[in-house]
């Protein structure tokens, strides 16, 4: 079917879906998103392409388990979240995993994220704490949304996959964690024992902080242990995706 209008009926859902409106529903475009979201066997409602699609969409699109919608360029181009069309659209159903996946294994390792702002750094710190096989990730309220379009370009996929315990009180994951077995551990420029000092084989709940404030108050006083990363000066402070992974990395480092 071509649709040929952005008043389109579908055209507007999808459009509030990428704008975050429908909260049981992703927005997710390109040909690399929307393959790793098709082989993490997401439940996909809707697909949007261009009148001519490539090779690679093709394969893509070959029993894709949704209806698939032909766009005009002027719709698709209205409809994308990219300056250029990828060419390829999914609407996909949220992921929302069960809690015992983040403490399926022996020594569980979570990433707590306190009001992380920016959709690049969480998207990164999503990617990167898979890299480091975290167990999974809690975004604390006041943090970007975990499933927006920028957020899921920067994961590159790894939202599909890790856990993600999203919108959440801080302060109940910290007590969650806890009652599992995990010491809760802020990541401040303030702390004295060292990153490298901290022994990460234990289970832990590793807490980032926003970009410019770092983690809150509450969180710090709650917490078992502070660690800080050693610079050399006269810098004073990294990017909190740059912090969280050296600190994930130390991590992977002592348990290998």
């Amino acid at each position: 079917m071509l649709i040929t209008s952005s008043s389109n009926e579908r055209i507007k859902h999808a459009r509030r879906v990428r704008e975050g409106r429908e909260r049981d529903l992703i927005f997710v475009e390109g040909e690399r998103l929307v393959g790793e979201c098709i082989s993490s066997g997401l439940r996909l409602h809707a697909c949007f392409t261009a009148t001519e699609v490539s090779a690679v969409q093709t394969k893509l699109l070959e029993g894709i388990p949704c209806p698939v919608f032909q766009l005009a360029e002027t719709v698709l181009e209205s409809l994308g979240d990219t300056m250029t069309t990828q060419g390829i659209i999914v609407i996909a159903e949220r992921p929302f995993p069960a809690l015992d996946q983040l403490f399926a294994a022996e020594s569980p390792l979570v990433l707590g994220l306190d009001r992380v702002q920016d959709p690049g750094n969480l998207g990164t710190l999503i990617r990167t704490a898979e890299a480091a096989g975290a167990n999974g990730l809690f975004a604390f309220a006041g943090s970007a949304d975990a499933y927006s379009p920028k957020t899921l370009r920067s994961s590159m996929g790894s939202a599909f996959r890790l856990p993600l315990m999203t919108d959440v009180s801080g302060l109940g994951a910290i007590e969650t964690c806890r009652n599992r077995g995990l010491k809760a551990v802020a990541a401040t420029g303030e702390a004295a024992l060292s990153h490298y000092d901290y022994d990460w084989r234990q289970p832990t709940f590793l807490i980032l902080g926003n970009e410019g404030r770092g983690a809150s108050a509450e969180i710090m006083n709650a917490c078992d242990a502070r660690v800080r990363i050693p610079l050399h000066p006269p810098v004073e402070s990294l990017n909190v995706a740059a912090a969280g992974a050296a600190i994930l990395f130390e991590a992977v480092r002592q348990r290998s």
